[in-house]
């Protein structure tokens, strides 16, 4: 394979930060809308706009919507995963700030580390257990959790990591032959499903005014718009090169937090984010060195095989 070009990385470089940007503005805008409509009911929309745009890029390609391949079991499992997820990450966003709730992001990393250790079986030596380890210390700092416990909001963050872990775990038992613009259909069509089954449990919907609907609009297209350039990122150049970038989307989410919300930072915060970050880094440096490792042997040649002690003797 032939290794991509400087400026080949450099594109991919500058794709992931753009994907990572969109993201963090997609946060704001979601959390902008949180204000006047209920969560269910702007994941439900979401999820119609997403549909709207997935779906007709899935027939394009001549694949039903409709299939028994719906039903795969790691299907299912991404589905529900997303779902609990955003679903926990969008309710964490209306009762936090973005700043936090994004900091608290970032140990997804080492959480789908972890849950490849525990429920896929991969190895993880003691060097990877210590950085997830200071990384859930880092979010503990990030939380603070008070005498009485985690907060409402603390808690929900929590599970979307969990969520999200969960559903990259999924994704990967996912069949080689189901395509991608099916899996992000499905995944869309979930989420108005479950989007309409949570209104029950909150706030009645409403009729969104011209702010609400914008911002809501802008979270598809932006949604969208990030998933192309993560895409772009990632088939530009070696993913160890560029997954380090991915922790930009801490500092979009702490400035449009400061900027938009007047957030503010504490010491503990930037602490527990450092720990994360930091933990976070030297988990895909180790990973990538293992890969790499990996790599080199199964292409060395194998070694010659010892004569036989027939051979040996001439016999």
């Amino acid at each position: 394979m032939t290794p991509p070009r400087r400026q080949d990385s450099l594109r991919a470089g500058l794709m992931m930060v753009l994907a990572m940007a969109l993201f963090a503005a997609e946060d704001m805008l979601l959390k902008l809308a949180a204000r006047t409509l209920p969560v269910g009911q702007i994941l439900a929309m979401i999820g119609a706009g997403g549909l709207a745009i997935a779906w007709p890029l899935a027939r394009a390609q001549g694949h039903r919507l409709l299939s028994r391949d719906l039903l795969a079991p790691a299907i299912l499992a991404r589905n529900l995963a997303d779902v609990v997820a955003t679903l926990c990450f969008a309710s964490a966003l209306a009762l936090m700030p973005l700043a936090m709730v994004t900091a608290i992001l970032q140990a997804l990393p080492l959480v789908v580390t972890l849950g490849a250790a525990l429920v896929l079986g991969e190895r993880v030596g003691w060097r990877r257990w210590t950085a997830i380890a200071v990384g859930l210390a880092g979010v503990v700092l990030i939380l603070r959790p008070g005498p009485g416990g985690l907060t409402a909001g603390a808690l929900l963050a929590v599970l979307a990591v969990l969520g999200l872990a969960a559903r990259d775990l999924a994704t990967r038992r996912i069949p080689a032959r189901i395509p991608d613009r099916l899996v992000v259909a499905w995944a869309c069509g979930a989420l108005v499903v479950a989007g309409a089954l949570a209104l029950p449990f909150g706030a009645p919907p409403r009729v969104p005014d011209a702010g609400a609907a914008a911002a809501v609009a802008g979270c598809v297209v932006l949604g969208l718009a990030a998933y192309l350039a993560l895409t772009a990122a990632v088939r530009g150049a070696d993913i160890a090169a560029i997954a380090p970038i991915r922790y930009s989307r801490l500092v979009f989410g702490v400035g449009l937090g400061m900027a938009v919300f007047g957030e503010r930072l504490d010491a503990g915060m930037l602490a527990g984010a450092a720990l994360v970050v930091g933990s976070g880094l030297y988990t895909l440096r180790r990973e990538a060195r293992l890969a790499r490792a990996g790599r080199a042997a199964a292409a060395a040649p194998p070694p010659p095989a010892a004569p036989s002690r027939r051979s040996a003797a001439g016999l």
